[in-house]
């Protein structure tokens, strides 16, 4: 499953949904709005055909890379408070050892090339922050 939407996600549901009797592994991540900086709500915009058309091919490319058995991806966009979840990743593979580098290369792949942004907003003023790949070193 390949997602962006504006409701709240719950990552037990799509961990139930994600199991099947083949499954020894179950890797999530699961990011939050974290209080940085005094942030007190962020929100998330998309270029939402590319994003989902760029999420599907970085679990396809997981899915060649690892001997995983399934990715799901559920990413939100708008308005979000702090300790609202942003995006849930659920790698599902007969082992752990396949299942955590797939999800950490899930996260990093997403990071530097979804089409996804986000603005801060503080007491002093809001800004858009730069992605991954945008930083400079």
């Amino acid at each position: 499953m390949i997602t962006i939407t504006h409701d709240e996600i719950d990552a037990g549901a799509l961990i139930r949904a994600a199991q099947t009797p083949e499954m020894g592994a179950l890797v999530t991540f699961v990011g939050v709005v974290r209080d940085d900086d005094g942030l007190e709500t962020m929100e998330l915009e998309a270029y939402e055909e590319a994003a989902h058309e760029e999420l599907s091919t970085i679990r396809d490319e997981a899915m060649e890379r690892y001997a995983i058995d399934s990715v799901d991806i559920v990413h939100r966009i708008g308005r979000l408070e702090v300790g609202e979840t942003i995006l849930v990743i659920v790698v599902g593979a007969g082992h752990r050892k396949e299942a955590f580098p797939a999800c950490e290369y899930v996260i990093d792949r997403l990071k530097q090339t979804v089409p996804i942004w986000k603005k801060e907003y503080r007491a002093g003023g809001d800004e858009w922050v730069a992605g991954e790949t945008q930083k400079s070193a």
